[in-house]
């Protein structure tokens, strides 16, 4: 049932005070993007008559495709509550659409709604619970950002110097008022890093509950004067931050994922649900991990998974199956970085996961010791195999990926890979600092 109807929205803005509302879309990298309108054109926008030019954005339209509709979810809208009370911005979060009314192929919350489709021809609906990290730095002179911060911090630290637990209470205040249930908030293991996590719902709620924290965080940062940034690994030598991704299928009203009587508590379909993410998750790490810089996180010794195993307690495994069960049955994908666009990646998690279910594969055997402390040879006995080890290895896996063509389509899939292998490219050739530092003196 819908929360909000057109008449509903029109007489909020009116009583509100609103003056503009954003009608925000994502690229295909899950940069959000907007068209802003004044309250005299919200009965236009409610009606699916606010076009706008496509050809600019990333991985959308070519020129001579270019006019592009934005049909507003009703029930995403919400007033931001750090602009000015008086004269107050609102936000809709839209779907693209061509001007024959027909679903965008570029848009990714139409390739994540696709997914979600067959999945419920299935029975199955989808949650999602993502744990996200982020870092708080200073501004340099000139405004712009650094890796420094006064915040010497550690892992749930109540911090004595710095902001970052004043801005962490007014970003937990601010996500309260725009719905969002915050479980908790606390410092993360490195300097300067935090994680917020919000309550669990369905995938297509909470992708859209990923791209408002994100801009939610960053808003109120630079309102203290510092830079929040969800960049995978700023800093070499510490943690970097993730987006653990956290899933549950419900069916007839019960989780599918527990059965008192399975061993761990799992049911088979957890168990197959397992056995896919395992078998397509190097296929889809260019879109969960979509950095350069991704990569420098997917490292053994910070925390961070990069071997394929999954375990009921061993954080060094990529796969985790948290303690609670009932309703909590759930599992954790652990490599996804908050970089991510949130669609593509939730798209590929449960495309992955439903062919597991439906070809009923089997995982190996849970890993109970620490991966980290094995040796190459016993990594080998245990048939553990890696992820990617950059986003080059990522993208020749991503390519081959008959399950990635069919989740995200030929449009989101050509468009996104094209545009990857351009950045690696661009990377590649590039001379690093850490080049000069140990070449340039010595030879």
């Amino acid at each position: 049932m819908s929360k909000y109807s057109k008449e509903d929205i029109i007489k909020i803005v009116k009583e509100e005070d609103v003056h503009f509302i954003r009608l925000q879309f994502t690229d295909i990298f899950g940069i959000l993007k907007n068209v802003a309108i004044t309250p005299s054109q919200l009965e236009k926008a409610l009606s699916n008559d606010c076009m706008f030019d496509g050809s600019s954005i990333d991985g959308f339209a070519r020129i001579h495709e270019s006019d592009m509709y934005l049909y507003p979810d009703l029930d995403t809208f919400v007033i931001f509550p750090w602009r000015p009370q008086i004269g107050k911005v609102a936000r809709l979060i839209c779907d693209v659409y061509t001007p024959e009314g027909k679903p965008f192929a570029g848009d990714p919350r139409y390739a994540l709604k696709r997914v979600l489709a067959r999945a419920a021809d299935m029975g199955y609906t989808f949650n999602v619970g993502p744990e996200l990290e982020f870092f708080i730095f200073h501004f340099d002179e000139e405004g712009k950002p650094t890796t420094f911060a006064h915040d010497q911090g550690g892992y749930f630290d109540l911090e004595p110097v710095g902001q970052g637990e004043d801005i962490r209470r007014e970003i937990a205040f601010a996500l309260e008022s725009m719905g969002f249930e915050i479980e908790a908030t606390h410092h993360e293991v490195a300097q300067a890093q935090h994680e917020i996590d919000f309550k669990f719902g369905d995938a297509l709620r909470v992708a859209d509950d990923i791209v408002t924290f994100r801009l939610t965080v960053k808003t109120i940062a630079k309102k203290y004067g510092m830079h929040a940034t969800f960049m995978p690994k700023p800093i070499f030598g510490i943690n970097g931050s993730g987006m653990h991704t956290n899933m549950s299928l419900m069916k007839d009203g019960k989780n599918a994922f527990y059965d008192p009587d399975g061993d761990l508590g799992l049911s088979e379909t957890a168990s197959h649900f397992i056995a896919g993410l395992l078998k397509h998750v190097k296929e889809f790490t260019a879109i969960s991990n979509p950095l350069v810089n991704s990569y420098k996180r997917l490292v053994p010794g910070y925390e961070a998974p990069c071997y394929l195993a999954w375990s009921a307690a061993n954080r060094s495994a990529l796969i985790r199956v948290p303690a609670t069960r009932g309703k909590g049955t759930r599992v954790e994908l652990r490599c996804p970085d908050p970089a991510c666009n949130p669609y593509l990646s939730l798209a590929m998690c449960l495309a992955a996961g439903l062919d597991g279910i439906e070809n009923k594969m089997v995982p190996p055997k849970q890993i109970v010791s620490s991966i980290f402390e094995m040796t190459p040879e016993e990594r080998k006995d245990h048939e553990i195999d890696n992820l990617p080890g950059n986003l080059e290895q990522a993208l020749d896996l991503f390519e081959q990926s008959e399950l990635a063509k069919e989740t995200l389509g030929d449009h989101i899939f050509t468009k996104y890979l094209d545009a990857k292998r351009k950045e690696w490219n661009e990377y590649r050739m590039r001379i690093s600092g850490w080049e000069l530092d140990k070449y340039l003196l010595r030879y």
